[in-house]
């Protein structure tokens, strides 16, 4: 089991990280033993699910590759449809090369429907439009001279130069899954097989919802097994991570303590953040953790979210929670 953080890159305007500060969070990070370091992509604001917009992925996963050494850098999960596939191939490989072939790409169709109104890309094509990014975007990485002709993106003897480093491509993560989405999402998905599917057939590895309950994960995890097997994959060609925003106590620490900290980022309340998220003391957040890794049948990356860049957190879950999930 591999640990990494998903870094809190609230774009707060004066009150937003320096450089300075988050090389050394994730300077000590590497010390401690977590391996990757992957932000979250939204445009806007995008209330409820959060009440604070992030800093541009590649610009700050760019900056970042200069003032680390070894921790992986990515995105979970970077909204693909709204990129155009010729450029982001070649933004993401300049990224790659530049970080010494540390990039993870992890990916998600998007869900708000202003961003995509914005961007002049229709919401209802987001699925389709995604699945033709991924197609056009690893080929131009394999190759030179590539043509390809979809519903949406079409291209004729193209070349993407550089090539990333890693090869044949930075490892492809992709999020989704049945989630509790009425409240934070403020809508629904009828059918979260296309979603499925898609992972089945494209992903290296599978992001669940942060919000995602034990059965939820479980039965997500039962269709795609069977859609890799229509598709000729085998399960163990899948890897899987647990993610979720996280706030350990100290002992005899109240929940109410967390509060500051989510509303930085969450329009949620205490009594969703406890449910879904991860409050609590160390034991009783190991607990959790293991339960939903029980329910994915294990994990390769356990991911969590400290809510703001002071060490204290990062230090708490190095020395407390962590070595109680890796313990047998």
């Amino acid at each position: 089991m591999r640990f990494g953080l998903r870094i809190p890159s609230f774009a707060l305007g004066p009150r937003t990280a320096t450089l300075g500060e988050m090389g050394a969070y994730l300077r000590r990070a590497e010390d401690l033993g977590f391996e990757c370091a992957v932000s979250i992509d939204h445009l806007l604001l995008t209330p409820p699910a959060y009440a604070c917009t992030w800093l541009e992925p590649l610009a700050l996963l760019s900056a970042l590759a200069g003032v680390t050494r070894t921790i992986k850098l990515g995105t979970m999960v970077l909204v693909l449809p709204l990129r155009n596939p010729a450029y982001f191939a070649k933004e993401w490989a300049t990224l790659d090369l530049l970080s010494g072939g540390r990039t993870i790409l992890g990916v998600g169709v998007g869900w708000h429907a202003e961003e995509f109104a914005l961007m002049g890309v229709p919401h209802r094509e987001r699925g389709r439009r995604m699945d033709e990014m991924l197609e056009a975007v690893t080929a131009l990485w394999a190759g030179d001279s590539v043509t390809y002709q979809g519903q949406y993106y079409r291209f004729k003897d193209l070349t993407i130069d550089p090539k990333p480093l890693q090869k044949p491509h930075p490892p492809i993560w992709i999020g989704g899954g049945t989630q509790p989405s009425e409240k934070i999402y403020a809508q629904t998905v009828a059918n979260i097989d296309p979603v499925l599917r898609r992972i089945a057939k494209y992903a290296r590895t599978w992001v669940p919802h942060s919000s995602s309950t034990a059965e939820m994960v479980r039965g997500d995890w039962e269709k795609i097994q069977r859609f890799m097997g229509e598709l000729g994959r085998k399960p163990e060609e899948m890897s899987k991570v647990y993610s979720n925003f996280v706030y350990v106590l100290r002992q005899g620490e109240r929940p109410e303590a967390a509060i500051p900290h989510f509303k930085v980022y969450s329009g949620m309340d205490l009594p969703y953040w406890k449910e879904f998220y991860l409050v609590g003391e160390a034991e009783e957040l190991a607990e959790k953790i293991r339960r939903k890794l029980a329910a994915l049948g294990g994990a390769e990356w356990v991911v969590l979210n400290p809510l703001h860049w002071g060490l204290d957190q990062l230090e708490l879950l190095a020395s407390e929670v962590l070595p109680r999930v890796a313990r047998p």
